[in-house]
C-alpha cells in the first residue's frame, strides 16, 4: 500500500528535523514556526503560514474560520506544538477537525518540546 503524499511528507519531516538538531528543544512554538519558514522557503517547499481556512456546515460557510499553523503543498495541514508531554489527545482532535474542515487528507503535528522531536501524520 502506497503511503499517501509520501515524498511531500517526507520533505516536511526532513525540514523539521534540521531543525531540532540546529536549535534542540525547550523553544516556544513561534520560534520553531519561524525556523520552519526558513527550511520551507530555502527548499522551496510551498507553503502558507498560518493559513485561514474556512469551516463548513452543510453547504454554508461559517463566519469563523480556523488557523493553521502551516498548509502545505496546498494539502497537508501541519501543527506544531513545544511541549514536554508530548503529542496528546487535544492536539490530534484538533489537527482531524482541521482536517475535516478544510477538506485535507492528511495532517501532521510536529512536537519539538521533548528532548527527541516526535511526529504523527494523520489521515482523514
Amino acid at each position: 500500500m502506497e503511503l499517501l503524499l509520501k515524498e511531500e511528507v517526507y520533505f516536511i519531516v526532513g525540514a523539521c528535523i534540521e531543525i531540532r538538531k540546529t536549535l534542540g528543544y525547550g523553544f516556544s512554538e513561534v520560534v520553531y514556526k519561524d525556523a520552519m519558514e526558513v527550511e520551507f522557503i530555502e527548499n522551496e517547499i510551498p507553503y502558507i503560514r498560518e493559513a485561514e481556512l474556512p469551516v463548513y456546515y452543510k453547504s454554508t460557510i461559517l463566519r469563523h474560520k480556523f488557523m493553521s499553523d502551516f498548509y502545505l503543498f496546498d494539502r497537508i495541514i501541519v501543527e506544531v506544538k513545544s511541549c514536554d508531554e508530548g503529542i496528546n489527545d487535544r492536539a490530534i482532535s484538533q489537527t482531524l477537525n482541521y482536517l475535516k474542515a478544510s477538506g485535507c487528507r492528511i495532517g501532521l503535528i510536529i512536537n519539538f518540546g521533548k528532548f527527541k522531536m516526535e511526529y504523527k501524520r494523520l489521515i482523514m
